[in-house]
């Protein structure tokens, strides 16, 4: 089968011709001379509308790479080499691309390589890299110590998210290849969240989720709209919304408190349904774009070369990573080993059975440095969360969570593979607008409920929230640090890794219950701060908790 092939749109179709030309164009303001790509019709470096269309040299440097072993797609040959290459012309002008004229296994950071083209359609010839023989570049330098953007600003300081809580949580059933609807399961959850804030439907005035309707999602990735929710649960809204874009999955979380704030409404409902497992077992699990003849917007850069996951986007952070600050592999497999011991204490959880060091390292490889058990497991289930005014706490069952701070700021380039410096993510600057926020800080943290759709994405919020310094995230991990009875529990509910793909709000679920008191078996003693985190390369979004 075919790999999807770009579609020729009106800004990138004089690339994809080009190629077919054999000549690599990037787009150029003219203005001041920066070089664009993906092509824009301004230029963001001095916002000159003169751009046009250069041909650069076809020289690069490779920034990153993983090897790719999953089979995205039926007929897929494995392994190969997907590269990150930076052209010679300037800094950070980067392609996503196969590295080929080499075994996969070869291909290192800082070696030189060329352009060439493969036909791959009449219209289509896609831009791949060889090692560059005539190349007598040296490797580029470490990066660890480049300057990182200027340090956030509060922005405010009336803090309208204190003037909201988070009254009640609730989940469905959880499980792989559940076969029932979204719908259904979401009904679970809304009526279990609500009644556990002691409210009743007809109190809940706002409705809110992530991502809503996507034409484009995966299936059984989306789940219900807020319009099926509202009809199934015989709803009044004052407000509601919903929507892909935003600060990663907990944007809904933080577009509620707001509206409370704003006296748009009083009690919001909001939740996060995933029938991914169901959808897996009829479908099968198919990389993003599979199925599809062509790609557009990002996924063009990307799909055609075979990086059709996040776990090939994100394994290019992680390579880089350990290329710089020496992170190894069973730095990874520490935070999915204490994934596994936290849910052996979670009875929801969907994987329980204990999981060794070896058996970590000699699962198979999805796409290097990414074994099986880095990566986190499709589910089936529901999570929702009642968000309401401050003022009602007095007359909650359970003891109020209230939110000290958010963070949704994001500074660099908000494209997956164009990120300025690959060690760090969006984490860093959502991470950064949460401290800025409060007088609290990292030393004051009882728990840590991080996204950890891929383990390499837990120690990069690790990093990022400043539990310890920068590129040091691995060694934090070691000697039970962040396990139950250590200084700092991660993931008490076993996280994605071992207790399901919840997509961010298992997360949530959770650092509500630890403030609360009921983890049961997997409570943090003294439980009154926590930390939430959720989303991963250019998207993200934390919540600071208090009891």
């Amino acid at each position: 089968m075919r790999l999807p092939l770009p579609a020729l749109e009106p800004e990138s179709e004089r690339f994809w011709r080009a190629c077919r030309e054999g000549r690599l164009e990037i787009t150029r303001c003219r203005a001041c001379g920066w070089y664009v790509h993906p092509p824009r019709p301004v230029c963001p470096r001095c916002q000159a509308r003169d751009v046009c269309w250069e041909a650069v040299s076809g020289r690069a440097t490779v920034v990153s790479y993983t090897v790719n072993h999953q089979r995205w797609m039926p007929g897929m040959e494995v392994p190969y080499a997907i590269g990150l290459v930076e052209l010679i012309e300037q800094a950070d002008l980067r392609l996503t691309t196969n590295i080929v004229g080499c075994a996969p296994d070869a291909v290192t950071i800082g070696m030189p390589v060329r352009v060439t083209f493969r036909d791959v359609s009449d219209e289509i010839a896609l831009p791949l890299f060889e090692p560059d023989p005539e190349a007598s570049r040296p490797a580029p330098p470490p990066r660890a110590a480049r300057p990182l953007t200027p340090p956030i600003r509060p922005g405010s300081d009336q803090h309208l998210e204190r003037r909201a809580i988070l009254s009640g949580v609730g989940q469905s059933q959880i499980g792989r290849r559940l076969f029932r609807t979204d719908l259904d399961l979401t009904c679970e959850a809304a009526l279990a969240a609500i009644a556990d804030a002691g409210l009743t439907t007809r109190d809940i005035d706002g409705l809110a989720c992530y991502p809503g309707p996507m034409g484009t999602a995966a299936p059984g990735f989306a789940g219900p709209g807020t319009p099926e929710v509202q009809d199934a649960l015989g709803l009044q809204l004052g407000w509601h919304g919903s929507g892909g874009e935003g600060p990663a999955q907990l944007a809904p979380v933080m577009l509620a408190a707001l509206a409370v704030a704003a006296g748009l409404c009083r009690h919001a409902l909001v939740y996060r349904t995933v029938t991914e497992a169901t959808a897996a077992a009829n479908t099968g699990r198919l990389g993003i774009g599979a199925g599809s003849r062509s790609v557009s917007g990002f996924a063009q850069w990307v799909i055609p070369f075979g990086a059709m996951s996040a776990a090939n986007w994100l394994a290019l952070h992680a390579v880089r990573h350990m290329h710089e600050f020496g992170t190894r592999r069973e730095h990874l497999g520490e935070i999915a080993l204490t994934a596994r011991a936290h849910a052996a204490l979670n009875p929801a959880a969907v994987y329980r059975e204990p999981l060794t060091m070896e058996d970590y390292l000699r699962a198979r490889m999805v796409t290097w440095p990414f074994g099986l058990y880095d990566c986190d497991v499709p589910v089936d289930g529901s999570t929702a969360v009642v968000v309401s005014a401050a003022d009602a706490a007095r007359d909650l069952p359970h003891p109020a969570v209230r939110i000290n701070a958010v963070g949704s700021a994001i500074r660099g380039r908000p494209v997956w593979d164009q990120w300025e410096d690959l060690t760090t993510m969006a984490a860093r600057d959502a991470a950064a607008q949460l401290w800025a926020r409060t007088d609290l800080t990292p030393a004051d943290v009882d728990t840590i409920q991080l996204y950890d759709g891929f383990s390499w994405l837990t120690l990069a919020w690790i990093e990022a929230l400043g539990f310890c310094k920068r590129g040091e995230g691995g060694p934090f991990v070691e000697g039970g640090r962040v396990r139950l009875g250590g200084p700092l529990p991660l993931n008490t509910w076993g996280g994605q890794l071992s207790g399901g793909r919840l997509h961010g709000f298992g997360f949530l679920a959770e650092a509500i219950r630890q403030l609360r008191g009921q983890g049961g078996a997997r409570q943090v003693k003294d439980c009154e701060v926590a930390v939430v985190a959720a989303g991963g390369g250019p998207i993200a979004g934390c919540l600071l908790l208090t009891r």
